[in-house]
C-alpha cells in the first residue's frame, strides 16, 4: 500500500497532523479513539486501494499537538469541522470509531455539506443523562507503560493480552508502529499518546452533551455499528459504550447490533469496516439517481 501525505494544519490554535492517500471517488474522512492515532486506519485503508481518503491525528494524540487538559469532546469535533473546511471536504463518507465517531457527528452539524453520510463504529455517545461536569479521577489510563526500548518490545508485550490479542496482527503492528515517538528525554520511544492526555481525554468525555443538539441538525443518512452490550458494572473497555437509542436521535439513522465484536471493531476485522465504508457509499449514490 503506498505511503499517505502528511501534512500539518494550523487548526483552532494547534498544529494537526493530517495525512491523505490521494485517490479518486468520493472522499472518505477517518477518526479515530481514544489513545489511538491516524494509522490505525492503514489496513482499511488496504482494503479501499485507489480511493482518495483522510485521517486526522487529533489533538493530544499521534503526531499533533498536545495542549495542557482539559480535553472536553466538543473541541475534538471542532477540529475535525475545521480540518473539513480547510480541505474543502465535500459529500464524504465520515467514519468514526469510538470518539472519532463523537468527533465527525458533531463536524457533520457545524459543516452542512461536508459529509453525505456518517459510519459510526460503535460511538461513544452515551445517554443523554450520562453528560454533566467533569469528574476528575484516577483513570487506569493515566498508569499506562509510557516508555518502550522499540516498537518490536510494544507489539510482543500486547500480542497476548486481551483486548489486543483479538485484533489483526497488522492493526497492532501499526498501532505500535505510529503509536510511538522518539523519547524526549532519552533513549528509546514514547507513547504518541501520552498517557496523563489519555486519561484526560476519557475525563472530558462527560463534558459532550452538546452532541444531543448537534445530531439534531444532522440529516444524512448515518449507520451506527453496536458493539456487544456491557454485561455487569464492572468498567469493561471492550464492551460497547453506546447508548443504545442512538439512531433514533438521527433523522436517517440505522442501528445495527453485532454482538459477536467487541468495541474495537476496525481493529479485529478492518475488511468488515472497508465493506461498510463501500455499502454506505452504495447507498448514497443509490439514492442520488
Amino acid at each position: 500500500m503506498p505511503q499517505p501525505l502528511e501534512s500539518r494544519l494550523h487548526v483552532n490554535g494547534l498544529d494537526l497532523c493530517l495525512f491523505e492517500w490521494p485517490g479518486e471517488g468520493r472522499p472518505i474522512f477517518l477518526a479515530h479513539a481514544t489513545g489511538f492515532h491516524a494509522r490505525c486506519w492503514d489496513q482499511v485503508v488496504a482494503q479501499l486501494p485507489g480511493r482518495h481518503v483522510y485521517a486526522l491525528d487529533m489533538r493530544g494524540h499521534g503526531r499533533s499537538d498536545k495542549p495542557e487538559p482539559p480535553y472536553p469532546w466538543p473541541a475534538f469535533g471542532d477540529d475535525v469541522a475545521e480540518v473539513a473546511r480547510r480541505v474543502g471536504l465535500r459529500d464524504a463518507i465520515g467514519v468514526g470509531h469510538s470518539k472519532g465517531g463523537y468527533a465527525v457527528t458533531r463536524a457533520a452539524a457545524l459543516v452542512p455539506g461536508a459529509f453525505a453520510a456518517l459510519l459510526l463504529l460503535d460511538p461513544v455517545i452515551m445517554p443523554r443523562e450520562a453528560y454533566g461536569e467533569q469528574r476528575m479521577n484516577d483513570h487506569f489510563a493515566a498508569r499506562r507503560r509510557n516508555e518502550w526500548a522499540s516498537v518490536d518490545e510494544m507489539f510482543e508485550r500486547f500480542a497476548g493480552r486481551a483486548p489486543f490479542d483479538a485484533w489483526d496482527r497488522q492493526v497492532l503492528r501499526d498501532y505500535c508502529e505510529y503509536g510511538l515517538l522518539p523519547n524526549p528525554d532519552g533513549e528509546g520511544f514514547v507513547l504518541a499518546c501520552p498517557p496523563a492526555i489519555e486519561a484526560a481525554v476519557y475525563a472530558g468525555s462527560v463534558m459532550g452533551g452538546v452532541v444531543y443538539e448537534d445530531m439534531a441538525h444532522v440529516d444524512i443518512p448515518v449507520r451506527v455499528i453496536r458493539a456487544r452490550t456491557r454485561t455487569g458494572k464492572e468498567l469493561d473497555m471492550s464492551s460497547s459504550p453506546t447508548t443504545p437509542d442512538l439512531a433514533a436521535h438521527f433523522a436517517r439513522g440505522v442501528d445495527v447490533h453485532l454482538p459477536h465484536y467487541s468495541h474495537f471493531i476496525p481493529m479485529e476485522d478492518p475488511a468488515f469496516a472497508a465493506r461498510e465504508i463501500l455499502a454506505l457509499e452504495a447507498l448514497v449514490e443509490g439514492s442520488a439517481k
